[in-house]
């Protein structure tokens, strides 16, 4: 704690009060926003975790539908093949505003063209993986929008934290030494006007007399 370099008048007395209120007030608000933050954090994080579980279980399923596809026709084949698939994806980001904060939550789907089979068409296996990849890209966009948002969060709360030590730490404590200290000394020097006072008013009865 450190005393503020203000004069020491009723006026800056009353001046470090009001700001003093204002700081205790701008803590409780932070106070509660970090609350908020934490309890926001928290909850995406469960849906970011349910999120990757879906997105590793989905990627796995395609990894291995790709294997047995290049077991099954060989890699040449499914090069071949994906040179003739156009897969048209939609990705959605909407954006949720929560304290000032932009939250995206992303959303996914993938319109594989209907495959066809036999010489110079695509292979069984290949159509299979490809719509295993496609299952897999809702959660892994949701996973997305989740991860990005956890990150805003984040740094939100940690900005959040900075100020309610700033305040709590350093600006009221110096901030009530200050008060202290003035109004301290500004009783002193009514108590000393008061004697100064007393004594003239002593001399001019003696001098009177």
């Amino acid at each position: 704690m450190a005393l503020m370099d203000v004069p020491a008048t009723k006026s800056a007395l009353l001046a470090l009060k009001r700001q003093l209120v204002f700081a205790d007030e701008g803590f409780a608000l932070l106070d509660q926003k970090k609350e908020l933050l934490l309890l926001e954090l928290a909850a995406r994080a469960g849906r970011a975790a349910r999120a990757k579980a879906l997105a590793r279980a989905a990627l796995a399923r395609a990894f291995s539908e790709l294997r047995e596809a290049e077991l099954d026709a060989g890699s040449a084949a499914l090069d071949r093949a994906a040179l003739g698939v156009k897969p048209v994806y939609k990705i959605e980001v909407r954006e949720r505003r929560l304290m000032g904060l932009k939250l995206p939550e992303a959303s996914a789907s993938a319109a594989l063209p209907a495959a066809a089979f036999g010489p110079g068409g695509m292979p069984a296996g290949a159509a299979a993986a490809a719509r295993a990849f496609a299952a897999a890209l809702p959660p892994l966009a949701e996973l997305a929008g989740l991860e990005t948002s956890e990150l805003r969060l984040a740094r939100e709360l940690k900005r959040t934290q900075r100020r309610c030590n700033a305040l709590s730490k350093k600006v009221i404590p110096d901030c009530r030494e200050t008060i202290a200290y003035l109004g301290g000394a500004l009783e002193e020097r009514e108590r000393e006007s008061f004697v100064i006072l007393k004594m003239i008013r002593n001399r001019l009865r003696l001098a009177r007399g």
